[in-house]
Parts: structure tokens; C-alpha cells; sequence
């Protein structure tokens, strides 16, 4: 039923999938770029930043359990159930992956905070287009044409200027760069395997997937780690629930739907402009200064996903949706 509503919605407003999908990957990157903002004012407030990652994913669990709870007894009073999913050995395979993924990207990032300056830890994770580009071509076999390529290296070129005036007055430390590239690895795979995951499953059952693994795999190391697991005051919990809605359920969720029509590559490269963007949130909540390499880049990037956007390995063939 919501399939048949949806497509008449594209009918009567003249959308196609992948126009569709792009707006999906526009939305789904704001709603990320808030993911920094709600983290620093969780960890200003009570919570340490693994308690905060750990509120997002649990959080995050029991809403898509009760969208699939509310889904299934719709289902079942209009007599239209699914057929039943068949969950494979490599589909199983691909879940814990997909869960593994977030977990790791989060968690190696928040080590590698610790250890390096914000500037080459950001600088870090700018590469995760590359691994995605690597990881496609070493795993699955895909190949990317000159224009995507080119388009890549001008997108990366932009995100690094953003970095580039803070590193006047930082020092590296290599074991935090270690790290934050390690993190920047992980992110760059998990496209990849949504991808893969977007053939068989729907967003919401990949989100509910990964957001349960990384609630089982973060439990013991918050327990461990942090002194305060829950928020104890009420804007504590407005700003964990609005993490987990905003950034986990909203930004993710459009994330992994975008993927049926967008490749992996193309969307890996569009996140370059979330610390963008970031960074525009921080100026108008923190009242944080913008500086000419905010703009600069931007533009930068914009014209690496401009070119990278006429490439053939940017929108993917036309495959039935789930």
C-alpha cells in the first residue's frame, strides 16, 4: 500500500527513481551533518561519547521494532502480508557486517579524537570514498570510468582544503592518524554492503539490523568505559532521541534506500559534504567562525560531484525496488 502511494506521488509530481533517490541522499546528508552538533551537546552535558553513540543505536532499535511491529499489523488487517524473507547464509553474513561496519567506524573514530587533532582526523575520513572506490573494485569486481575517477580526486582535493588552516597549529600523532584512518576504511565499506543488502531487504530492515548490532556490540564497552550510561536530565534524553531520529532512523534510513538507484561510489563521494555542512550548523548553533576554506571547499566539492554525477558509474541500472 505504501509502494502504491509513493508511486503515485512520483507520478503526479513527475519524479523518477533515481530523481527520487537523489533527493532521498540530499535529505539523508543534512540529517547526518547534525550528527557531530548532537554529539558535542551530549557530551557537553552528561554523557561520555560512548554512552552517547550506545543511546543512539538503542534508541534507534526500539523505534524501527516498533515501525516493523506497526508495518506487520497493518499487513495483517488489510490481509496483503509479505512473503516471508529468507534470511541466507550470506545474507546473515552481510547483516553482521552492515552492523560491524557502524560500530567500528564510530567507535575508532572516537579513539582516534583522543589521540590526533580534530583537523587530521577529518583529513582521515575524507579518504573513505577511496576505500569504497577500492573495496568495490577488490571485492566485487566493479569497475569506475575516467569521468568518476576525475570527478573523485576534485571532491577529495575540496574536503582536504577544509582541514587545511588548522593544521597551522596542530602536531601529528600518528597513532590517532592510524586510527582515524581504520575508521575511514570501515566507512568507506559500509555503502558497499548496503548496497548488496538494498537487493534483498528494505531500509528499514538493514537499519534495524545494523542499529541492534551495534547495541550488542557497544554494551560491554560502555559498561566498562563510562560512569553514566543514561541521561538523567530531560534535555540529556531530547538530545540523545533527537540523535538517533535525526541522524540513525532519518539520515541513515535515506541513506541505505538511495543505494537501490545510486551507486556505492557516487554516494560515498556526496558524503564529503556532511563536515560541510557540519561545519555551516556549528556556525549557526555554536556561533563556531567560518573561514574561506568553508566556501572554498564546498564549491570544490560541488564540482567533483557535479562531474562524477555525468559518469556512468554514478546511477545504477534500473532494478525493481524493495
Amino acid at each position: 500500500m505504501f509502494k502504491a502511494k509513493l508511486k503515485f506521488l512520483q507520478e503526479q509530481l513527475f519524479l523518477t527513481p533515481t530523481t527520487v533517490a537523489i533527493i532521498s541522499l540530499v535529505v539523508g546528508l543534512i540529517a547526518l551533518s547534525f550528527s557531530p552538533i548532537l554529539i558535542r551537546l551530549s557530551e557537553e552535558g552528561e554523557l561520555g561519547p560512548n554512552a552517547t553513540i550506545f543511546n543512539r543505536f538503542w534508541i534507534s532499535t526500539v523505534a524501527f521494532a516498533l515501525w516493523n511491529g506497526v508495518t506487520a499489523a497493518q499487513n495483517r488487517l488489510s490481509h496483503s502480508e509479505p512473503k516471508p524473507q529468507v534470511y541466507t547464509t550470506r545474507l546473515l553474513l552481510l547483516l553482521l557486517g552492515v552492523g560491524f561496519v557502524m560500530f567500528a567506524t564510530l567507535i575508532l573514530w572516537a579513539w582516534s579524537l583522543n589521540q590526533t587533532s580534530v583537523a587530521n582526523s577529518t583529513l582521515m575520513h575524507n579518504l573513505a570514498p577511496l576505500f569504497t572506490v577500492l573495496g568495490g573494485w577488490l571485492i566485487w569486481g566493479k569497475r569506475f570510468d575516467g569521468r568518476f575517477l576525475m570527478g573523485m580526486f576534485i571532491a577529495m582535493l575540496g574536503a582536504c582544503i577544509l582541514a587545511y588552516q588548522d593544521f597551522s597549529s596542530v602536531g601529528d600523532k600518528f597513532q590517532g592518524d592510524i586510527l582515524a584512518l581504520l575508521s575511514a576504511s570501515f566507512l568507506g565499506l559500509y555503502p558497499l554492503i548496503v548496497e548488496e543488502l538494498r537487493t534483498q531487504l528494505s531500509p528499514i530492515a538493514i537499519m534495524t539490523w545494523c542499529s541492534a548490532i551495534g547495541t550488542l556490540l557497544l554494551l560491554p564497552i560502555v559498561i566498562f568505559t563510562e560512569e553514566r550510561i543514561f541521561p538523567c536530565s530531560l534535555s540529556g534524553w531530547l538530545t540523545v532521541i533527537s540523535l538517533a531520529l535525526v541522524c540513525q532512523i532519518l539520515g541513515l534510513g535515506l541513506y541505505a534506500y538511495c543505494l537501490n538507484k545510486l551507486s556505492s561510489g557516487f554516494v560515498s563521494l556526496c558524503d564529503l559534504f556532511v563536515p560541510v555542512l557540519s561545519a555551516q550548523g556549528a556556525w549557526f548553533i555554536f556561533s563556531e567562525k567560518l573561514n574561506w576554506t568553508t566556501l572554498v571547499s564546498f564549491v570544490v566539492i560541488m564540482l567533483g560531484v557535479y562531474v562524477t554525477s555525468f559518469s556512468q558509474s554514478a546511477i545504477k541500472p534500473e532494478i525493481e525496488s524493495v
